[in-house]
């Protein structure tokens, strides 16, 4: 197999005591350390904004995510951070993001990664016009790990059609959440309903930031191609603040409207 290209994460909660990510600058050039020995090179760092982390500031982010590249490059650590957030769905989000004071990957003004609570899926119809109109293209972070979606996965096709993008954790694709979330990020990448795969990295011990073994992970489910498309690719575009086109369906294996646990949830 092909060696791929570096790896880009856009979705690792690096920066230090700012969320529930790193404690600490130690943890976090730790974290920096694994994620260049694993072959990324660059991270969006994404702390927790809006929901129960309204302190995090825009301003602030960018600020540290300065001060930590220097700290890095002091360190000599080839690791290049770029500033991000991960946002949790609120009413008044986008005018926020226009005014800059709630970040957009890369900074870029253009995807913005978006974050359900965990145990309920908020219908996002109403939320998607009003990113297009503002010129902004929604991720969704994490469907597979979703409690309301697993109980009506039917809805990740919808959005993506709707012109929603999906980023899956790199971990659930080799049953670091379970095997019933296992069993659905696989799915969704074989229905190529996935665009990015990230590693939601929260810490240097457990929810490293590691993205090799899922991407050997995807190879096997549907090729090499498609797996530096959601590892590298992809990711990289949104960084560059371009486009990421979705990827041709190709149904194969259970529809998402019959899934097992279609009606838990």
């Amino acid at each position: 197999m092909n060696n791929p290209p570096s790896f880009v994460d856009i979705h690792c909660h690096l920066l230090p005591e700012v969320d529930d990510g790193a404690a600490c600058w130690d943890e976090t050039l730790v974290m920096a350390e694994i994620a260049v020995a694993d072959g990324i090179s660059t991270v969006v760092a994404t702390p927790h904004q809006l929901g129960s982390f309204g302190q995090n500031r825009g301003e602030a982010i960018r600020g540290k995510v300065d001060q930590l590249q220097k700290f890095l490059d002091r360190h000599g650590v080839s690791l290049r951070v770029v500033p991000g957030a991960d946002v949790r769905i609120e009413a008044d989000m986008v005018r926020k993001i226009q005014q800059g004071e709630v970040l957009t990957l890369g900074d870029r003004r253009r995807h913005v990664l978006l974050e359900l609570p965990h145990e309920v899926y908020l219908a996002l119809d109403r939320f998607l016009p009003a990113l297009r109109a503002a010129g902004l293209v929604g991720i969704l972070s994490h469907p597979e790990r979703n409690m309301g979606i697993l109980g009506q996965p039917h809805v990740v096709s919808e959005l993506v059609d709707a012109g929603c993008l999906m980023q899956v954790t790199a971990g659930s694709l080799f049953g670091a959440f379970g095997p019933q979330i296992e069993q659905f990020a696989q799915l969704l990448v074989r229905q190529r309903l996935v665009h990015f795969v990230a590693t939601d990295a929260h810490g240097s011990r457990s929810r490293r930031p590691l993205l090799r073994r899922a991407f050997d992970c995807v190879v096997q489910l549907v090729g090499y191609e498609t797996a530096v498309d959601v590892c590298c690719r992809n990711p990289a575009a949104v960084v560059a603040g371009g486009h990421v086109a979705s990827p041709s369906r190709k149904v194969s294996g259970p529809h998402l409207g019959w899934f097992p646990w279609k009606k838990a949830g």
